[in-house]
């Protein structure tokens, strides 16, 4: 049969693709114009934030400090990479959100499994230099050609099946337009971490973002169980990991937040993960879902953690920022 071995989380936000000077300096540039929303998920507009800064904040935006925090966090991401290098593995379940990319308000599933023999992650000429963000952007998409990656569409069908059985309504997919293709949660996963290894994925799409219908953080823990048991009913022997892509809080840095989950992952606490305020997930931080997805079937897996980094990247006088997160499960004898 099918096992759960491993599971993985890691942030996927732009300032993973962006340079020591954009951490310093330029995202100052753009963070007045992402949505903010503050603890109680109310809209809250740039200036009312930096109106609230407390005297602290300019020490944690020194260019020591982000340099600092910059090096912690490429540190992690080539940590986190050899980890997964190191893990056989037959397939990964990649568990994202997609930001109108393959779906529109005009047809916004809460929850997708694509099931294609393989999935597109499109080629982008690169930006002029000068264009800062949008060249950090292009380096989700590839330099010099359309890739197809590779999906096991026989467990993605099977995980439909199963998941269908267990009443959840699934928006299955088996192809996507010749003009479309993978969204940044996933390609962010094959250019960083898989690459072009011929480790076929599973991608399921939660909706986070977009009302009227994100997936509750308990629907979360409900389907990361799920999954895990669906995939042991495969009869087939297959070395399966789930990789949560996103969070951890953002546009504005919770550390609270951010803490929180941190430590009920670490403890195995899925009724505290279950139990988060839809609130509190808003904006980017709404992809801390993809986590208790992760977090609920690894813990189903009887898979505990092994390595956790967490670098809270404040980049403007305001607090806004990254809550960056990267994390590995694992079986109790693994190292």
């Amino acid at each position: 049969m099918a096992e759960l071995v491993a599971g993985f989380g890691s942030s996927h936000s732009v300032m993973l693709a962006a340079t020591r000077e954009d951490w310093i300096a330029n995202f100052r540039k753009t963070d007045p114009r992402m949505p903010l929303f503050d603890k109680d998920g109310m809209r809250r507009s740039y200036d009312e934030l930096l109106a609230q800064a407390p005297e602290s904040a300019s020490a944690l935006i020194t260019s020591d400090r982000l340099s600092k925090a910059f090096d912690r966090t490429f540190a992690a991401i080539a940590d986190l990479k050899r980890q997964i290098a190191d893990i056989e593995l037959d397939a990964m379940i990649v568990v994202g959100d997609d930001q109108h990319e393959l779906f529109q308000d005009a047809m916004m599933p809460s929850l997708a499994i694509y099931y294609g023999e393989t999935i597109r992650n499109a080629a982008r000429p690169k930006p002029e230099p000068a264009d800062w963000y949008a060249l950090a952007q292009s380096k989700r998409y590839e330099p010099d050609a359309d890739v197809d990656y590779p999906v096991h569409s026989a467990l993605a069908l099977h995980l439909i099946e199963r998941l269908t059985a267990a009443e959840f309504d699934i928006c299955a997919l088996r192809e996507i337009p010749a003009d479309q293709h993978e969204g940044h949660a996933f390609s962010y996963i094959h250019r960083n971490y898989l690459g072009r290894r011929a480790m076929p994925v599973v991608p399921i799409f939660i909706n986070t973002y977009y009302s009227p219908n994100p997936i509750a953080p308990k629907r979360c823990v409900t389907l990361g169980r799920a999954l895990q048991h669906a995939i042991v009913e495969w009869p087939v022997n297959l070395r399966v990991g789930i990789f949560a892509s996103g969070g951890l809080s953002h546009f504005i840095v919770d550390e609270e937040l951010d803490r929180a989950v941190l430590d009920a992952i670490r403890a195995g606490d899925i009724a505290c993960l279950a139990g988060l305020d839809p609130r509190r997930l808003q904006a980017g931080s709404s992809e801390i879902r993809g986590w208790i997805c992760a977090a609920a079937a690894s813990a189903a897996a009887g898979l505990e953690i092994k390595w956790i980094d967490y670098i809270p990247a404040y980049r403007t006088p305001a607090l806004t920022g990254i809550g960056l997160g990267f994390a590995r499960w694992g079986k109790a004898d693994d190292k």
